[in-house]
């Protein structure tokens, strides 16, 4: 076996460019998914039996879906999550309060 005519070769195989993304469908996440059905299940509910059922079910699933995905186009992912725990928080916060809810490991307030 000759040495010197041995050429280094490094063997490389392609590999996502992120491991930890979560899974999408039509680029929506799983909890925009079912956001989406639960949307569709309560208007079939209200308006399944009514002339206005396809406008309703399908017309406000189909609008809702799309609202999502261009709201959501290039966002990080739980965007939607973050949003509105951010809308839900307080808007002043002040630090230096004691904790009222605050217990000691006994059980007893202090």
């Amino acid at each position: 076996m000759n040495v010197d005519n041995h050429q280094d070769i490094l063997l490389t195989s392609q590999v996502p460019r992120s491991l930890e993304t979560k899974s999408k469908i039509m680029g929506l996440e799983l909890s925009d998914i079912i956001i989406l059905l639960l949307n569709l299940s309560v208007q079939n509910l209200l308006f399944g039996s009514t002339a206005f059922k396809y406008i309703m079910v399908v017309g406000s699933s189909l609008l809702l879906g799309l609202v999502l995905f261009f709201f959501k186009k290039g966002k990080p992912d739980s965007y939607l999550q973050h949003f509105i725990e951010h809308l839900l928080s307080p808007t002043i916060r002040e630090a230096n309060l004691p904790d009222t809810k605050y217990r000691k490991f006994g059980g007893k307030k202090l």
